[in-house]
């Protein structure tokens, strides 16, 4: 039990009742959770009441005040909205979230902010790690006994008197108008993961019967043109002897060895596209079973989308259970019902939009607002005359893309020339005149770093926190505005898309899958373009363009990149009828 905590920063709430709200639930993989209890207590006046799942499900809504005079407050509140939406209750009015204001207090100082992370870092007494996790292992058992019931009762009661504490401590300290739009898209974040992503479920079935056979052929033939593969194991020696053979330069660690993440593989694949095949194949061997992908019963995937986990305030969901962070062939599975189609509308260029509205530039921001920044840069710098396309000048506008890109990112002139397929010499020249070009983008982006350095901290626009603590890269430093405000946006616009009833399925970095019913996709479809338009509008002053790719039934989703692993994945299991043939559908 949390002893009484001190209640002075209760004083600080500007809401009438202080609902202090924990779920017990079970989850099986991919479905939606099974509600088991829930303790609230009002912190004001300190009423506890404990509810057990039979009383829950006879409610058609919570038993406490949820509208415009109360907040709700929870550690990690999408969890416990997830649990209202499965019991069918309405969201409540105003949600406050203790998971992300420790997380914007002490973020880039702490990797880890559990709940006893938090209650650790204000010296509060807390249950110990190992009877937590015990105790939420019961949970998962169930078939209790009693005396084990009242057991769970009084763990979700320690920490409801948690938050009462960590709520007490912490009040005076948060900067409410932004808390709670951070609370309100703990909601938007329990809608999408209550919607799911939904999933060829019949034909992920057929190729999981298959897949080891399947895993083992394919990594035979892909490997024949790299030789890199022990039986299922990548080897790094092998891989060396490769690159010297091709004559391909590779990033190596500080210890001296190659690099393997696929972060390197990633930046390696643009200059040399041979390499891509090969990274795909290692992204898809780590699919040991292909059971990643946590589908449920009504074909719908479902895995936390960890929202404010990453020092940027993204969210970093797993890479093997959310469907866009798996080998991009995976991708495939994705796919609409007859009643249920699915559209893709992501920010064009985004990160360039927030640079130039955020800096103040003109010039940048006139060439984003022109449609294709790239060949933009390049009549500006007058590179190519100015009625050049980007299907008359390819090669100048790749170069182009590279250096506008990579500079977002602090790239320098190697890695930029790696990427643009140039000389060295060449990527500093147009770095170079990158700088003349754009001197207000590149005054607001050191004027950022020396700040930081100085003050050592950063935030984005709505306060979204990031302390600097030592030995941080000057690139991540100096691409945190794009990145924390990127996240501001899609905040903002998962906020409005649930208040205008658009089914968001999952947000993709810079992007977000939605579905609706076959005749009403297109308004839908219109409806979150505005949205995130006006997001963008409100994080940085510009009107960051938006496109949109429709998949409507019977296609599927997939990504040019997938293609020619999917079709080897489908010949090799044999289901000739699942090929792809062509562009994309996205």
């Amino acid at each position: 039990m949390i002893v009484q905590a001190k209640r002075d920063g209760l004083l600080a709430v500007p809401s009438k009742y202080i609902n202090c709200v924990d779920f017990e639930f079970q989850t099986i993989s991919g479905n939606r959770p099974a509600v088991v209890c829930m303790v609230v207590c009002e912190a004001r006046s300190g009423e506890t009441r404990h509810y057990w799942r039979d009383e829950l499900l006879r409610m058609s809504h919570a038993p406490f005040d949820t509208g415009s005079d109360s907040v709700m407050v929870a550690y990690a509140a999408q969890a416990e909205l997830s649990c209202f939406l499965t019991l069918g209750w309405p969201l409540p009015s105003h949600v406050l979230d203790l998971y992300p204001e420790f997380r914007v207090q002490t973020n880039g100082a702490r990797r880890t902010a559990s709940l006893l992370d938090a209650l650790a870092f204000y010296n509060l007494p807390h249950i110990e790690a190992t009877l937590k996790e015990s105790m939420r292992d019961l949970v998962l058992r169930g078939n209790w006994t009693n005396e084990e019931i009242e057991q769970i009762l009084k763990y979700c009661s320690s920490d409801v008197d948690a938050l009462v504490a960590l709520l007490s401590t912490m009040g005076d300290s948060l900067d409410w108008p932004r808390a709670l739009i951070r609370g309100q898209f703990a909601a938007a974040v329990a809608l999408m993961e209550h919607a799911g992503i939904p999933i060829d479920l019949r034909l992920l079935r057929r190729i999981r019967r298959k897949w080891k056979r399947v895993r083992r052929e394919l990594i035979a033939e892909v490997d024949r043109d790299y030789g890199v593969y022990d039986g299922e194991t990548f080897k790094r020696d092998r891989f060396s002897r490769w690159l010297r053979h091709m004559e391909i330069s590779w990033p190596r660690l500080a210890s001296g060895l190659l690099d393997l993440s696929d972060d390197a593989f990633k930046l390696q694949e643009s200059a040399w596209p041979i390499i891509g095949r090969l990274r795909e194949l290692r992204n898809t061997v780590r699919q040991v079973d292909l059971d990643g992908l946590q589908v449920g019963y009504d074909g719908r995937a479902r895995t936390s989308l960890r929202p404010f986990s990453s020092v940027t305030g993204r969210n970093q969901p797993s890479t093997t259970r959310f469907p866009f962070g798996t080998a991009k062939w995976m991708r495939g599975f994705i796919a609409p019902s007859a009643d249920r189609h699915l559209a893709y509308v992501d920010w064009s260029c985004q990160e360039i939009g927030i640079a130039a509205g955020r800096a103040g530039d003109e010039r940048l921001a006139d060439a984003y607002l022109h449609g294709d920044p790239y060949i933009a840069f390049a009549k500006q710098a007058r590179l190519v005359p100015p009625e050049a396309t980007r299907d008359t000048h390819p090669h100048v506008r790749n170069a182009c893309k590279a250096v506008v890109l990579g500079l977002n990112y602090g790239m320098r002139a190697n890695s930029i020339a790696l990427q643009a397929g140039i000389s060295v010499a060449e990527a500093r020249q147009l770095i170079d005149l990158h700088k003349r070009t754009y001197r207000r983008f590149w005054e607001w982006s050191e004027a950022n770093v020396n700040s930081a350095l100085l003050a050592r901290r950063m935030q984005s626009v709505f306060g979204w926190h990031r302390r600097i603590v030592g030995g941080e890269r000057i690139t991540s430093i100096m691409n945190f505005p794009m990145q924390a405000n990127g996240a501001e946006m899609m905040r903002i616009a998962a906020i409005g898309a649930m208040r205008a009833g658009v089914e968001v399925c999952a947000p993709v970095h810079d992007a977000f899958l939605i579905a609706a019913p076959p005749e009403r996709l297109e308004h839908d479809v219109e409806t979150m373009r505005a949205i995130m338009t006006k997001a963008g509008e409100v994080v940085c002053g510009l009107p960051i363009r938006t496109e949109a790719k429709l998949i409507r039934y019977p296609d599927r989703y997939m990504e040019d990149r997938g293609i020619e692993m999917w079709n080897r994945v489908v010949r090799l299991a044999n289901i000739p009828s699942a090929h792809f043939s062509g562009k994309a559908t996205v």
